[in-house]
């Protein structure tokens, strides 16, 4: 009897890809497309130039989807998680931007809709397993299960799963851990599917492509404040929004050059949320945003760790992996030392921690950063 498994459907070529190689490998194949977001009913939708401005992206994923399964022969599923999608992953995201924070909502989203609330729906209807179009590999050393990355380095997806357990992994398949998305593409044209040629989806999990600063003022009205020059106190611009910048920005500050002085950009170094005012300074100058120390809670760690264990650790996606050495000091709490410093690591955003082959350790959400003694993000 083939083994079933629900594949995550989501209307793009990656999850599409995925399905066909899993019924290639002999799977009893199922779709469903997850609806996570009402922007009606949340009044945010506030159209897109590149798809009809009467129809949310997220139905126009969901009728690409049909049409990709139809191809594929598949039966497509839908399901809702609106109420848990905005409980246990937007609610969050607006605190963290309130208290100045920098979130990332598709670490959530994978922890609490995906590999959760999915994997639950997928048990209750008789799928003992579930796969994603996730860049990642799924690897078994002994009794246990493993992340690990994938063979497209560029793709990879990992730091957006550090947060689920050992039981998720075990009952989830990743068909493009081993290979690169130009191969996807050329299966997707091969199999004349509808999306092969699709853009990658860049926006905010399951909320799409909206200009962000717009869609967040639904939520969080704008507040006009100051940008100050941290090294002459003096003003050189104005924010719409301390909440909207992330330490180490460098485009849309919208500050003007400024008379007798050489124009070099500037550098968002710090921010006050509860002041309005976001600090910047001149943009060759990254003295102040290198750290050597991060705190780390919230942990989710699948691989056994030792005292001042050499990892990789990554504090952004798709930024490199600095070399370093954790240790836990509290129950829930780590401590990372980055010998050759680390640019721009801001709280509330996820750093997660690789060995030296490549098997993600685990992660957890960047909650102070240090250079030596020196706290930066106060």
């Amino acid at each position: 009897m083939k083994k079933k498994v629900l594949v995550g459907f989501s209307g793009g070529v990656d999850s599409a890809v995925a399905a066909y190689l899993l019924k290639k490998q002999g799977y009893e194949v199922v779709g469903c497309f997850m609806r996570n977001w009402d922007a009606l009913a949340n009044n945010d939708y506030l159209g897109n130039p590149t798809v009809n401005n009467n129809q949310c992206p997220q139905e126009v994923d969901y009728q690409d989807a049909l049409k990709a399964a139809k191809i594929l022969k598949i039966k497509l599923l839908r399901v809702d998680f609106i109420k848990e999608y905005w409980d246990y992953v937007f609610s969050y995201f607006l605190k963290e931007y309130q208290e100045g924070r920098t979130p990332n909502p598709d670490i959530l989203c994978n922890k609490y809709i995906k590999f959760d609330s999915f994997l639950k729906y997928a048990k209750k209807n008789g799928f003992p397993l579930i796969a994603m179009g996730h860049y990642a590999k799924r690897i078994k050393r002994g009794e246990h299960y493993y992340l690990a990355k994938a063979f497209d380095s560029n793709k990879d997806q990992t730091y957006f799963l550090s947060q689920i357990n050992e039981a998720q992994i075990k009952a989830c398949l990743f068909p493009l851990g081993d290979i690169d998305k130009t191969e996807v593409r050329k299966i997707a044209r091969k199999l004349k599917l509808n999306i092969a040629n699709k853009k990658d989806s860049t926006g905010v999990c399951f909320i799409g492509e909206r200009h962000f600063r717009e869609f967040l003022n639904n939520y969080i009205p704008a507040k006009e404040g100051k940008i100050i020059d941290i090294k002459n106190n003096r003003v050189v611009g104005h924010h719409h929004g301390a909440f909207y910048y992330t330490i180490g920005q460098r485009k849309g500050l919208g500050i003007g050059g400024i008379s007798g002085e050489t124009a070099e950009g500037w550098i968002v170094v710090k921010k006050d949320v509860k002041k309005n005012v976001v600090y910047v300074t001149k943009g060759n100058d990254t003295s102040l945003i290198m750290s050597n120390r991060i705190i780390v809670t919230h942990l989710n760690l699948v691989y056994p760790i030792s005292d001042n264990m050499k990892v990789g650790s990554k504090f952004r996606y798709r930024e490199k992996d600095y070399p370093s050495t954790i240790k836990l000091i509290g129950k829930d709490k780590l401590e990372v030392t980055v010998p050759k410093l680390a640019k721009a690591v801001a709280t509330g955003q996820a750093a997660v921690f690789y060995t030296p082959s490549g098997v993600m350790i685990g992660g957890g959400t960047i909650s102070a950063v240090y250079f030596n003694q020196k706290r930066l993000d106060l």
